[in-house]
């Protein structure tokens, strides 16, 4: 029981912290054992998926608001009635009990008798519980699917309500997750055997190769298999941007604002270790973290430079990656944590940073050379209206086909970009062009 208190208290603490401070922070998790920090993430990651709704719960079944509820004692009732409803493992009982010991510890013993009201109050309606019934039917989608207002009323209006709901479920499912070889260290063949040894169920990806598509990725950890750069965990459609940029052996590369660097040790392998690719970006602790992956996974040829993109100065590249910070909309699936963190004002600032970067990262690439851009958004203020604009006022860069690098449905109708959905094509939602100086 006592591993038990520590894993859900250890995860009120984090959503404490992100709900105070707007940080996401794993490493109140360290102390405990792997399994123990992987339950944390679980825990963490799907209260965030479920947090809207969760809050409906606890306004139907509180006595007080959660808006006039602490970070401490709504995140409490939020993990335990996660525990209830969703925790298939827990048994009603085991969910109280450990929601008002932790409400004890940590608000006092008459927080600990709310909880367990609460709580007792939520037990006996368990089967006939409430639904969302607001009129307004922004706030009624929002609540239902956990997803903030604005991002809704955005994507209702634009994908229509049958495809906004597909996303949304998406993003509120578990995420498959994708491996990728790294030849420099081994053969493919030899990573699947490894696999199997392993009892890991894997499925080979046809879109791209070296990819696996799997359910977790605690196994390879636990192994030992990333620290010794055997495979990294890149999602699929993350690794369509170093294809479409093709770098080659002995060439110069750029991979501008690039921590924690996987499209730089993708990059480095697919250029067989050969050449010079300068890994740029603004975070000091990322470039560390960079570092080491390059130093685990072999890939010599990749050097550090931390700085601004806007002010470093680089000279000019046959190849130049721009994945651009972004919203990360595609990606909510993974970090649930984003769509609390985002608002329409961001996103504008967002657009407004990629094409200052856009103009920037066009200004390092050499004539006849290679420009690709790439967000993890599905806002097309980010995406394909950036490169229209773009184009607009560079008359040396033409958009290039893509359908020599990826599979045919993940392609625009004119071939010259990619979007994926989640919904859709089952990873994340990844946009990309491959730009080319011609003057």
């Amino acid at each position: 029981m006592e591993t038990e208190i520590s894993e859900r208290s250890v995860s009120i603490d984090i959503l404490i912290e992100f709900d105070e401070k707007q940080i996401l922070d794993f490493a109140h998790a360290n102390d405990l054992e792997t399994r123990e920090r992987a339950q944390v993430r679980e825990y963490v990651q799907n209260i965030l998926r479920k947090r809207s709704y969760l809050d409906f719960l606890i306004d139907e079944f509180s006595s007080v608001s959660v808006a006039e509820m602490k970070p401490g004692l709504k995140n409490i009732l939020r993990l335990a009635i996660y525990d209830m409803l969703f925790m298939d493992s827990t048994p009603d009982y085991a969910a109280i009990n450990e929601a008002v010991e932790i409400a004890k510890m940590k608000l006092g013993s008459k927080t600990g008798d709310l909880v367990n009201a609460i709580m007792r109050n939520l037990q006996r309606d368990r089967d006939k519980l409430p639904k969302p019934a607001y009129k307004d039917r922004n706030k009624l989608v929002a609540t239902s699917f956990s997803h903030p207002e604005w991002m809704v009323a955005r994507w209702r209006e634009r994908f229509g309500e049958r495809e906004a709901f597909k996303l949304m479920q998406a993003n509120n499912s578990r995420p498959h997750y994708y491996v990728r070889v790294n030849s420099l260290r081994t053969k493919p063949e030899n990573f699947e055997l490894r696999m199997e040894k392993m009892d890991v169920d894997f499925e080979a990806s046809d879109w791209l190769p070296y990819y696996y598509k799997v359910d977790s990725v605690q196994s390879f950890i636990e192994k030992g298999l990333l620290a010794k750069g055997i495979c990294l965990v890149q999602d699929i459609a993350a690794g369509f941007a170093p294809t479409i940029l093709d770098p080659q052996p002995g060439e110069k590369v750029f991979d501008l604002c690039a921590a924690p660097g996987t499209k730089s040790i993708m990059m480095s392998d697919l250029m067989q270790g050969e050449g010079e690719i300068t890994s740029v970006d603004i975070s000091s602790e990322r470039l560390k973290m960079l570092a080491e992956s390059a130093l685990n996974y072999g890939a010599e040829n990749i050097k550090i430079k931390g700085g601004d993109v806007l002010e470093v100065s680089l000279g000019l590249a046959d190849a130049v990656l721009l994945d651009a910070p972004c919203t990360g909309t595609g990606v909510l699936s993974k970090r649930a944590d984003l769509r609390w963190r985002r608002d329409e004002e961001g996103l504008k600032k967002a657009a407004a940073l990629q094409e200052e970067l856009l103009e920037e990262a066009a200004n390092m690439v050499k004539r006849g050379g290679r420009l690709v851009y790439s967000t993890c958004s599905l806002e097309p203020e980010e995406n394909m209206e950036q490169i229209e604009k773009f184009l607009s006022k560079m008359d040396n860069f033409e958009l290039e086909p893509l359908e020599d690098y990826l599979p045919e449905e993940v392609l625009a109708e004119d071939g010259k970009s990619y979007q994926t959905f989640p919904h859709t094509h089952g990873c994340d939602g990844h946009f990309g062009v491959l730009l080319k100086r011609v003057k």
